[in-house]
């Protein structure tokens, strides 16, 4: 198929660098407030799937297989936007999150900071994860 007649879907993962285990780095970001709300591994079939979706699917390395993110817990992420770093190695997902993006019931997975030496929490749980996963 020539460039002219690729699809669109084509196209993206054609730019998509991924590793050795097929697998590219995508930090999810709330879309209109910018807060950086956790990382996680897509591979090819998760990025079709979220971009023919419209909710965001991951690749679970512990699990070997696809997580829609919020299908145990409820905590949707839907997607607003996919952008490529400048190589195509990494991915930002610009997403509505519903709830909480923390398995530990915060907001953000980025909830300690290095600061005077040592590590500090800075942000609480808003939910209790037993709530969010329970067995």
């Amino acid at each position: 198929m020539s460039r002219a007649h690729e699809s669109p879907l084509a196209a993206i993962l054609k730019a998509v660098v991924f590793d050795e285990q097929g697998l590219v780095p995508a930090i999810a970001q709330q879309h209109d407030s910018g807060e950086v709300l956790m990382l996680a591994w897509m591979n090819r079939e998760a990025i079709e799937e979220t971009l023919r979706s419209g909710r965001v699917c991951y690749w679970s390395r512990s699990r070997r297989a696809l997580w829609r993110k919020g299908e145990t817990s409820g905590q949707v992420q839907m997607l607003v936007e996919m952008r490529l770093d400048c190589d195509g190695d990494a991915l930002l997902l610009r997403v509505d999150q519903t709830g909480v993006a923390c398995h530990t019931g915060r907001r953000s997975c980025f909830f300690r900071s290095a600061r005077g030496g040592a590590l500090e929490l800075i942000a609480e749980p808003l939910v209790d994860p037993a709530r969010l996963y329970p067995e």
